[in-house]
């Protein structure tokens, strides 16, 4: 089973896991890891490392950060690299990936990530009143 580490800047990851698990439900080997203001890049990587020594045995493992470049991508970038072919990484966390990974967790990390790029990209939408979509289901 994939382990995930969902991470952030504050308290996101925490309020956005327990979103999903409202929807989906809890599963085992998923964590939220955040950074604090007055945490450094090194307490991140410690955190990172406390998670994955909670979620023992890991075979394979993703983090599914906030934003690409911030600490938090940064921090599991250095984890990433140290294990290539066994750690992944996707960064622009949102609740339909999120969703979708805790639904395809059983599946290898190279069939994951490209399958959670598609679903976080087609959770963005708009609702556009003004023209007329057939889609009485709607409102």
């Amino acid at each position: 089973m994939l382990a995930i580490i969902v991470t952030s800047h504050g308290d996101f990851a925490r309020g956005i896991l327990q979103s999903a698990e409202m929807i989906f439900g809890k599963t085992a080997k998923v964590m939220a890891v955040t950074l604090a203001a007055d945490e450094s890049v090194e307490d991140l990587a410690n955190h990172y490392q406390a998670a994955i020594d909670d979620m023992q045995p890991v075979d394979e493992l993703l983090f599914l950060v906030d934003l690409w470049g911030g600490s938090p991508f940064n921090a599991a970038s250095r984890v990433v690299a140290q294990h290539p072919d066994r750690y992944g990484l996707v960064a622009g966390l949102n609740l339909p990936m999120l969703i979708e990974a805790l639904s395809i967790q059983n599946q290898t990390l190279t069939d994951v990530i490209p399958h959670l790029e598609r679903a976080a990209q087609g959770g963005i939408r708009h609702l556009d009143l003004r023209t007329d979509t057939g889609d009485d289901d709607l409102l």
